[in-house]
């Protein structure tokens, strides 16, 4: 059997994967946000980028392993393809974190083998000794991944995991690169690996997902059930296409469940000792903070940490509730973090309260972000009686996106009504000059005409494909949470703000759409799975740290 270390490790991708969702692209405020977040919610492995990827993505793994990386903390984790330049720039972008890790890989499936590397599999398993060998010469900590695995040849794959281990791989991932599998498949390619790989007990086996059939989850606590003990997986479960095997489903599955999974890891079934080291009541604030950032919003209806997750619409439940919670609720809504907190905020708190209670949700802010955060603080308290927490998550989120960005707005002012059109006059500016302009645009109705408005001045195209609003609190003065969906070039870009005036909301979430996009043409990433391994080499800087 594979190694056992005693418990689940939960390895965090939404950094990397989960960045990869169209319209989920982030800066390097809004990552180290998430990172300083994943860290205290307790996940044991931060994927924090693919660091060839470009100079920017570079900077922001490194930046993740000066500033969350901590002796008692996460393992911070950088993606490598099998290459020598990957490798390198991987170690290097990953070294000041204490605890680090080098998670390089290829595919191994003849379908990819043959119309993507264009490599035999006598080439993979040449490449693959030389490459794991290699990143050992920087690090112990070495995850190696079989890229397609669950559509790979078995034999070929166990011979190929054997190579991996004995050069020195500590971890072997099985992805199910495009959520092929059903969970009895899953689970047992799984068994036969640890049946027919004879140095798998040197080595924790992992497994990442995909949920294309909408199985991830399911293919994954399978996989618990015959040795799995590394779950790779995101928040939220986004990602590519369908996105990721959701961190807080595992984990709350595991957490409810544990007297069934306890058997597997030898435990009597009343065995306290949890499961996972997360930190449930962290679950809620990750995914709000999550969802706000990349623009990716969370379906009511999603399992944990949806809108109608803990809501109770049929007179019988609710009546059954209300008797005993047991009856129709399975999960204690205070134990993934939700509570019906309201705060004593207003516009006459001073900073230090305001600081307080941000430092009580996790919030660390630096001084000067804390300057702005409470000058948004008092701007909201001048038009809202009570500021609740949620209102304060929306206030911080908002604020991380401002860094590197190329659009300021300056001035939102529409007019509209039944008898008039819609007339929107928006001011602009353009950090790259320091210079403001302004334009008037008429609109099919006023967020149409704060649009039209903005594209004039911006001068960047792009497509309008998704606006939409939700309140954050309850009430006639509640924020109004906008996010806008912009696409250009067949990528989207996602902008998101909040606000009491949800016009004002729409136009700031245009503008942080806008700056996404400029930011991503210029940063010009490439692909970890789908761009040329030969001709990316020759496209990132020698001195990547530069």
């Amino acid at each position: 059997m594979a190694k056992d270390p005693g418990r689940i490790l939960i390895f965090d991708t939404t950094l990397r994967d989960g960045e990869q969702s169209p319209g989920a692209s982030l800066n390097l405020e809004e990552k180290l946000a998430i990172a300083h977040q994943l860290a205290r919610l307790g996940v044991d492995v931060i994927e924090a980028g693919f660091p060839f990827a470009s100079p920017g993505d570079f900077k922001a793994v490194n930046k993740i392993a000066n500033a969350v990386g901590k002796e008692n903390g996460p393992i911070i984790c950088g993606l490598a393809r099998a290459s020598k330049g990957d490798i390198k720039a991987c170690y290097e972008a990953v070294s000041p974190a204490p605890k680090k890790r080098i998670h390089t890989f290829i595919a191994t499936s003849d379908i990819h083998l043959k119309h993507k590397l264009k490599k035999s599999r006598k080439d993979v398993l040449q490449i693959v000794p030389e490459m794991v060998n290699y990143a050992k010469s920087f690090v112990d900590d070495i995850e190696f991944s079989c890229e397609d695995a669950s559509r790979s040849d078995p034999d070929f794959l166990y011979e190929v995991i054997k190579l991996a281990i004995s050069a020195g791989a500590t971890t072997i991932n099985i992805p199910d690169t495009v959520g092929f599998t059903t969970p009895s498949e899953f689970g047992k390619l799984i068994a036969d690996i640890n049946k027919n790989v004879p140095n798998i007990d040197e080595a924790v086996i992992s497994v990442h997902g995909h949920n294309d059939l909408g199985l991830a989850v399911a293919n994954f606590l399978e996989a618990v059930k015959n040795g799995a003990r590394q779950l790779e997986c995101t928040i939220n479960g986004i990602g590519e296409r369908a996105g990721n095997a959701s961190l807080e489903e595992l984990v709350m599955a595991l957490h409810v469940r544990k007297s069934f999974f306890n058997s597997f890891f030898k435990r009597t079934p009343d065995s306290p000792t949890p499961l996972t080291a997360i930190r449930t009541e962290e679950i809620t604030k990750t995914s709000r903070l999550v969802s706000n950032l990349t623009g990716m919003t969370v379906q009511p209806n999603k399992a944990i940490v949806g809108a109608n997750a803990f809501a109770h619409e049929s007179g019988i439940h609710q009546d059954g509730v209300l008797k005993n919670r047991l009856t129709y609720e399975i999960i204690d809504a205070k134990t993934v973090g939700l509570s019906d907190n309201k705060i004593s905020l207003g516009k006459l708190s001073g900073r230090s309260a305001v600081r307080a209670r941000l430092e009580e949700m996790g919030y660390d802010l630096s001084r000067e972000d804390l300057n702005d955060a409470f000058a948004r603080f008092k701007d909201l308290a001048d038009r809202k009686r009570e500021i609740t927490d949620r209102d304060l998550e929306a206030i911080v989120s908002e604020q991380v996106q401002l860094p590197e960005a190329k659009f300021q707005l300056r001035l939102v002012q529409v007019s509209c009504g039944n008898a008039s059109k819609p007339t929107a006059t928006i001011t602009l500016l353009n950090t790259d000059d320091n210079t403001e302009d302004t334009a008037v645009s008429l609109g099919t109705g006023p967020v149409d005409a704060v649009c039209e408005a903005l594209n004039k001045l911006a001068k960047v195209p792009n497509e309008l494909i998704e606006f939409s609003v939700k309140s954050v609190t309850e009430g006639i003065d509640a924020l109004g949470e906008v996010t806008i969906r912009i696409r250009r070039d067949n990528k989207i870009y996602s902008g998101h703000s909040a606000d009491t005036d949800v016009v004002v909301a729409a136009a700031n979430a245009y503008v942080n759409a806008l700056n996404r996009l400029v930011f991503s043409e210029k940063k010009n990433s490439i692909h970890p799975q789908f761009d040329n391994l030969e001709n990316s080499e020759k496209t990132f800087l020698s001195n990547p740290a530069n």
